[in-house]
């Protein structure tokens, strides 16, 4: 099966960054990060989410945590210069990013956003984290991940794990 390269793909070999594109089976009804990583065969703990959300003074920024973990609100708020931060509607994700639930990457969207990576995801290798569509992870270095994305690590996330996953 030949993977259509994405727009990140395409970004990310104009960094003349190294990446692995990995397809994995996805089901519309179970977008959840815990489902993506068990058709990985890979940790959840590896396997990240793109969150977008709205800052009270900056507007929007972007989260990106691990699949076990949820955004602290508060701490994001702070990272990101906000008083109050709240995650975007879902109906406005596509308009803002270009992105559905699901398919949402840092890399490559409608415009560029502050980006907030979760502080642990430096510690890894290499982690997973959507293509830019359902079906089709990007596997890289996390540090590459950050150059590409212009991100800053951050403590952004809950320190307990958590089930209630949403969007990869």
């Amino acid at each position: 099966m030949k993977i259509q390269k994405t727009n990140a793909a395409r970004l990310l070999d104009k960094e003349g960054i190294s990446y692995e594109l990995v397809p994995y089976s996805f089901d519309p009804d179970d977008l959840a990060a815990e489902h993506v990583a068990e058709q990985l065969g890979e940790p959840i703990e590896q396997v990240y989410k793109t969150l977008v959300l709205r800052g009270d003074k900056t507007g929007l920024f972007v989260c990106v945590v691990a699949g076990n973990r949820e955004v602290d609100l508060k701490l994001a708020a702070k990272a990101s210069g906000n008083k109050k931060a709240e995650m975007l509607p879902l109906k406005e994700l596509l308009p803002n990013t270009g992105y559905i639930r699901g398919g949402c990457t840092s890399i490559g969207m409608k415009k560029h956003y502050p980006t907030y990576f979760s502080e642990e995801m430096a510690a890894f290798d290499k982690v997973y984290v959507s293509a830019g569509q359902r079906g089709l992870q990007l596997k890289l270095s996390p540090l590459d991940l950050a150059k590409a994305a212009r991100a800053t690590f951050a403590r952004i996330a809950d320190t307990e794990e958590s089930s209630d996953t949403e969007e990869t």
